[in-house]
This record gives C-alpha cells, structure tokens and sequence, in this order.
C-alpha cells in the first residue's frame, strides 16, 4: 500500500510532491494527459501567462530568469512545468486517468485507473479548478452550421470559418481572444458579462504585485480582503479575475475602446431561438459595472496596504472616464450579421465525479478546512479560493501545498 496519491500534476500536484518530499513521504503523482504541463495545455497558440514571471513561484524554485516583469507564452510556461518536475524529480506516472476514488474498509481509499487499481493511506485532489468547460445550455439552439467552440477548444482565428464571430462572455479569456480576432481583421460581436476590468499597473508595480504581496503579508495588518473568510458567499469562489493581458509585455483591455475600434458589443446573452438572438438590455450599466469594480473593492486595498506597511508607491492616477457608448440593439440574427462562428468563454466547472465519497457541497466544491476535507486522508489542494485568492495561482499554491503535506506527514 502507497503512503499517499495525488491526482493530477498540474502546478498544484507538482507543489504538493515538493512538500511531500522534503517531509519524507512516500508518494506518486497520476497525470491522466500524456505529457506534463497541465491545463496551460489547453490554451490557444498565442496564449501568454496574465500574470508576470515574478509569480512563478513554485517552492523550490522561484523564477531566477533576466524578465521577471514579462509575461510568459504558453509552450515556454509549459517546459517551465516541466523542468520543475525533473527538477524535484518528482513520482509521476503521465496517461494514467483516475476513473474512481472510494473508500477501503481498513480506512484506506482504492483509486482505479485504466491501467489498475491503487491503495493509499491519504488521496489528494489536485485537479486543479478548470476541469470541465462550462457551456450554457441554450448553445443547442443555435443552428447546426454556426460553429461552435469554447476557448478551452479555440487555437487561432485561422480555425474558424469565414464570416463574423461572437463571443460570449468578457473573462479573461474572451477579451484576449476578442483582441486577438480584431487584429487579424475578424468582425467581432461581443456578449458583456461582468468581470472587472482593471489597470496592469497600479501605483508603480503590476496588479499582480500587489494582490501577491496582500494575500501573503496583508493578514498581519489586519488586512483580509484576499482571504477565503471575507468572501460574500461561497458562490463568489468562482468569480472572475480581472481584465487584462499578458500578450504584448501585458497591457489594460478596455471594452469600450474595442467598441470605437468596431466590436460590437451587446449584453448577457439571454435567449436563442434558431438563428435570433436576445441579450439583456442594460449594457450601459454592465459596462459601469466593470468599470468600477477595481476602483472600489481592490483600490482601496492595495491603498491600506501601502499605508500600513509604509511603503514608497507614487500616488495613484485618477479613475479612467469613458463616456463611449454602443448602440446596439437587443436582438440579433445571426445570419443577418453573418455570423459564422461562437466562441463559448463562460468559465469553467468543477467535475470531481470520480469521487465515491460525499464530501461535496452544492457547488461541487469538496467540504474542507484549508484543505483537509470531512473524509479523513482525503485532501484537495489547487482549486479556487480554497484558503485565498492565490489558492489556485502559481504564486499562491505553495502555500496550501505545505500545509497538507505536513497534515499528512503529521497523520
């Protein structure tokens, strides 16, 4: 019997094999892809990490490179991966797919693969928190012929059909993407959710700067906006991270500069029925939504934190005004407007269907404490908010990583 499995090798396995091994336990990683790398694997060809190298901070070995305020492209992040698993020679074995976690009669679990059965004292869930795409049920009424992919499926405007595109929803993901078919010349119609944009740079340093520097230090002064117990309710787990950009030595996006520059914005895409589309009619007020949210939930933060610490940080610029607005109307056709193509970026699903253990709550959301789920040896680490706002980052995973690898070494 194997001490402890941890299912997936992604940045969250991968960090918990470091713990694990510096404490002395006997462990093994199962990768279900071929080849390490994760997730970023899934990412469009022109993909660059949204946040700056600096945040590659992995325990072990922090990024020591000559750009550490670039933003990494894709294949480059994942060889990063990779050579961090080589490097703390950690226990994977790749293409091996966990279909089933239950639990053993003597306290232990039984973990099936395709390639055979496992048995560990302790599991750790480290899937990370973008396992499925999410696809909102009305995508079955468009018609047949419009192609339809979500971004965890799109890899370059030359895979999509002639015509114009629509894409659904304003995430990270879909303002980059949007951004990236405008510059090949596409027509974009654009559906506005109500992820916040944000500036790159804020008070001298990258955003990322500051939330990395509030979610480690911020709590010894008294400053827990970024903690999990300062959250609204636990559907707020899953809400958006800011809009911005990693391509280009990262930048600002801003919805109503693709408005002047041609996209067509509309807002939450509410109903189709064959080719006609209805969005909500309140984009005006979507689009204040996003505009404002930085300004008066994380402004403030980053403000109490230079304060309190007594840092150097030039004064902040005044609050971007922007009057632009579209005048789109709430309906659409899609032939009409030629639209050939939906690109699907509405986030993701957490999928933990492989567990035969009821430790999940409502949102599919393992029921945990730091990490250490209701079902003793069952632990889950990498996924949205679990402890903060870094849990499911590179720069804050090593974090809760430590944490359940010494509960374990302890247990």
């Amino acid at each position: 019997m194997l001490d402890t499995l941890v299912v997936g090798a992604g940045q969250a396995g991968l960090a918990t094999s470091y713990w694990l091994g510096r404490a002395g336990v006997e462990h093994q990683l199962l990768e279900r892809r071929a080849a390490l790398g994760g997730a970023w694997q899934d990412r469009w060809d022109a993909f660059c990490l949204n946040t700056p190298n600096f945040s590659l901070t992995l325990p072990g070995m922090p990024y020591d490179g000559p750009v550490p305020e670039a933003f990494m492209p894709r294949n480059d992040l994942i060889e990063y991966f990779r050579h961090y698993a080589e490097a703390i020679d950690a226990p994977v074995r790749t293409d091996t797919d966990v279909t089933r976690i239950a639990p053993a009669e003597d306290g232990s679990f039984r973990v099936e693969t395709p390639h055979g059965s496992w048995r560990a004292r302790n599991v750790v869930l480290a899937t990370g928190g973008y396992q499925k795409p999410k696809v909102p049920a009305l995508s079955a009424r468009l018609p047949g012929h419009v192609l339809q992919l979500h971004t965890d499926d799109y890899r370059n405007p030359e895979q999509l059909p002639d015509g114009a595109v629509l894409i659904v929803g304003t995430g990270q993901s879909g303002g980059q993407i949007a951004e990236e078919l405008l510059d090949a010349g596409r027509e974009i119609h654009l559906a506005v959710s109500t992820c916040p944009e944000a500036p790159r740079r804020y008070r001298g340093q990258d955003i990322i700067f500051w939330m990395m520097h509030l979610a480690q230090y911020g709590p010894g002064y008294g400053l827990n906006g970024l903690t999990l117990g300062q959250l609204p309710s636990p559907a707020a787990r899953f809400m958006c991270n800011p809009l911005v950009s990693g391509a280009g030595g990262g930048h600002d996006i801003h919805l109503r500069d693709f408005g002047r520059r041609g996209v067509r914005l509309h807002g939450h895409l509410e109903a189709a029925d064959d080719g006609e589309l209805t969005f909500s009619d309140d984009l005006p007020e979507r689009l204040g939504v996003v505009e404002r949210t930085f300004y008066q939930r994380m402004r403030p933060m980053f403000d109490s934190y230079i304060a309190a610490t007594g840092m150097t940080a030039p004064d902040a610029d005044p609050p971007r005004k922007d009057d632009w607005l579209p005048a789109e109307a709430a309906s659409l056709n899609l032939g009409a407007e030629n639209i050939t193509a939906v690109i699907w970026s509405t986030g993701y699903r957490l999928d933990f269907g492989i567990l035969d253990i009821p430790v999940l709550d409502q949102w599919n959301y393992p029921r945990h404490h730091r990490g250490v789920t209701e079902h003793p040896g069952l632990y889950a680490v990498g996924l949205p908010w679990l402890t903060g706002h870094g849990s499911s980052i590179v720069a804050g995973v090593g974090r809760d990583a430590r944490f359940i690898a010494e509960h374990i070494a302890a247990r």
